[in-house]
């Protein structure tokens, strides 16, 4: 009896031990199970983040600010505005120029290199309304979404060529330039010949604001309209079309410029024969100009905000990379610099 109870005891024992056993090895496999799933957690975790960080950076824009020049003060206030954006908007933006005003076949090499790159958007201030539309209809068939800022591209070859829905920032050149014409021709008070500087012909911006200078001096019963000339927005050529135009016109009383820099060089041929009543206006608002309505050798410019269409351009083309259908034309106001208002 007492052998059967000790035997009892001892299988009680040994089976107490087994279960003691059992209990700490699913301890120890639930400890390391939770280990294991703690480290799996932490990898997947990181390659979540690493995944994000990646798709962060894809997400990042890249915008090209296409100009026609940089040795324009106006551009350079351009692409101030348009940096201005690229921090609020953390993209990345890419500036490209062409080396002048007239250089369009190379703005055209501009865009199609830009095409080649993959850029997500391209703002163009055009140096031709009509020749940079093929190109551009290229880069719209690659995916590229096209802002256009300054110079407006023709609506009609945009049609031929199937460019289609290219919103446009700018401000109305015509009724701007009317204004700095309707200044000058308010202090004609007897018989005078008047002539335009014009910009490039064919440009969009450069007809509209010839066209506001007609409808100025036509207004004025005392002026005669007797020449207009290109001068191609350059400062030089702005200086030897006026002094041709006083050859063929020696009484030449009044001048419209469709820029500043063709007014800087007009003035400085009236100053260098000393012709000192002769009035001109003039457009774009660049410092020189500012500073020449201020000594009273420029009766007028216009302040068209050079840097806030660098800006909406940009801040445009985020816009539609985010699917937002945008207006056809938006128009920024301007402002008329006299001697009245100068600062």
């Amino acid at each position: 009896m007492v052998n059967l109870v000790t035997n009892n005891f001892i299988r009680l024992q040994n089976f107490f031990y087994i279960l003691l056993a059992a209990t700490f090895m699913a301890l120890f496999l639930n400890s390391c199970s939770k280990g294991d799933e703690s480290a799996e957690s932490k990898s997947a975790a990181k390659m979540t983040n690493a995944i994000s960080d990646s798709s962060v950076k894809k997400q990042a824009e890249t915008i090209a600010l296409v100009m026609k020049t940089l040795t324009n003060p106006f551009f350079l206030e351009m692409e101030k505005g348009a940096r201005r954006a690229e921090q609020d908007l953390a993209i990345k933006l890419v500036v490209k120029t062409a080396a002048q005003e007239t250089s369009i076949q190379q703005q055209i090499g501009i865009i199609e290199s830009l095409i080649q790159d993959k850029v997500d958007a391209i703002v163009i201030a055009p140096g031709d309304s009509v020749e940079l539309i093929p190109v551009l209809k290229q880069a719209q068939d690659a995916g590229i979404v096209v802002i256009n800022i300054d110079n407006q591209l023709d609506p009609d070859f945009s049609d031929k060529f199937g460019l289609k829905r290219v919103p446009f920032i700018s401000v109305n050149n015509e009724i701007a330039a009317y204004n700095s014409a309707k200044t000058l021709t308010q202090k004609i008070k007897s018989p005078t010949k008047v002539a335009i500087l014009e910009g490039i012909r064919g440009a969009k911006n450069a007809e509209d604001r010839k066209n506001g200078a007609v409808r100025a001096f036509q207004e004025q019963p005392l002026a005669t309209l007797v020449a207009m000339e290109s001068a191609h927005w350059k400062i030089d050529e702005g200086f030897a079309v006026t002094r041709q135009m006083f050859v063929d016109y020696p009484e030449l009383g009044a001048v419209f410029c469709a820029n500043d820099m063709m007014a800087l060089g007009a003035i400085q041929f009236l100053q260098s024969t000393g012709k000192t009543d002769v009035l001109v206006a003039s457009y774009d608002a660049l410092e020189s100009a500012v500073n020449a309505v201020k000594e009273g050798k420029l009766v007028a410019t216009v302040d068209q905000q050079a840097a806030e269409q660098g800006y909406q351009g940009i801040l445009f083309a985020h816009r539609a990379l985010s699917g937002e259908v945008l207006p056809e034309i938006t128009l920024i106001d301007t402002r008329l610099i006299t001697s009245d208002n100068v600062n």
